[in-house]
């Protein structure tokens, strides 16, 4: 007991010591703690929505598309715009206007129809890789150079089973303004 004591005294003054996370007793045998179940990544809407942009060149006054190229995980799908229902979240690609570049039009495909075990009717859905077609306008006035332009992907996931929280990605457009 009393070889004991100066670890026990350790232990509740320092609980991060590394001689707590084993307990050795009296014969001399050490019990190892249990192991920790690894974490379970959490599915949310951004974790299985990738965003690629390819860059674009504008002339001053002049108007230039960038193809967003969304891309789902296999096994779920992210809602159409426009929605099925006025309930369910679109996809949406928001982007401030800055003095120099305006966003003129987002054209977004159309939609597959699917029928889902959780809805009573078909479902306007995204799969696999969707182009979202960004036509920006550079200002007459534009200076030239490369500008980065920020923009927000909303979207929302569901798998066959259930839709998961609303999400948004931050992505930058790069353009370069001749």
């Amino acid at each position: 007991m009393n070889r004991l004591l100066p670890v026990l005294i350790l232990c509740a003054m320092i609980p991060a010591f590394s001689a707590c996370s084993k307990w050795q007793n009296p014969t001399g045998e050490t019990a190892a703690s249990s192991p920790t179940p690894a974490a379970v990544p959490k599915t949310t809407s951004e974790s299985v929505v990738k965003v690629a942009i390819q860059g674009i060149e504008v002339t001053a006054g002049g108007l230039a598309d960038a193809i967003v190229r969304v891309t789902v995980q296999s096994g779920y799908h992210v809602n159409s715009n426009p929605p099925t229902y006025p309930y369910l979240k679109a996809t949406e690609l928001d982007m401030a206007d800055t003095d120099e570049i305006s966003l003129n039009s987002v054209f977004y495909p159309k939609p597959l129809v699917k029928k889902f075990a959780f809805a009573d009717n078909p479902l306007h859905v995204y799969e696999g890789e969707t182009p979202l077609t960004v036509t920006l306008g550079a200002a007459p006035t534009a200076k030239k150079g490369q500008q980065s332009i920020p923009a927000k992907l909303r979207i929302q996931a569901c798998d066959d089973q259930v839709c998961y929280p609303p999400g948004s990605i931050d992505v930058v457009i790069p353009v370069l303004i001749k």
